[in-house]
């Protein structure tokens, strides 16, 4: 219920996930920056039955992101899709709402932490990366 005076909050659709998730790309420092052409973003309610089913996840909640593709410096072969990251809205959300975490500071996480995949970056890399692009 509403406060008096105050219009009804509503979650944040797929699109306004997607400008929070191109609003962190877009503050990657330059030699990461120069690196993205190509690879497509997308934003879902939840990950695919099939992903679920490969990552062994029973429960569609516990992923947020996925990143797909070969790393840079990988030899590209025939027939391979361009490299994807995609985040997924209702895990987001929920992870949000249960962690109190600004809603721009998580999609950061997340989209560094796929990113990094794309770079073939280390855990303790994409910390770093993150924190060159926190708010």
């Amino acid at each position: 219920m509403s406060s008096i005076g105050q219009p009804p909050r509503f979650a944040p659709t797929r699109d306004e996930i997607e400008t929070l998730a191109l609003a962190a790309l877009n503050r990657l420092p330059a030699p990461f920056a120069e690196h993205l052409d190509g690879v497509l973003l997308f934003v879902e309610e939840f990950a695919s039955a099939d992903i679920l089913k490969d990552m062994e996840l029973d429960d569609p909640f516990e992923l947020t992101g996925l990143y797909s593709g070969r790393s840079i410096g990988q030899e590209a072969q025939t027939g391979d899709l361009p490299p994807t990251v995609h985040l997924f809205r209702r895990p987001l959300l929920d992870e949000w709402v249960e962690t109190g975490v600004p809603l721009d500071a998580l999609i950061t996480h997340v989209v560094v932490h796929e990113i990094g995949h794309h770079f073939g970056l280390s855990d303790i890399d994409m910390h770093v990366l993150e924190d060159m692009v926190t708010l």
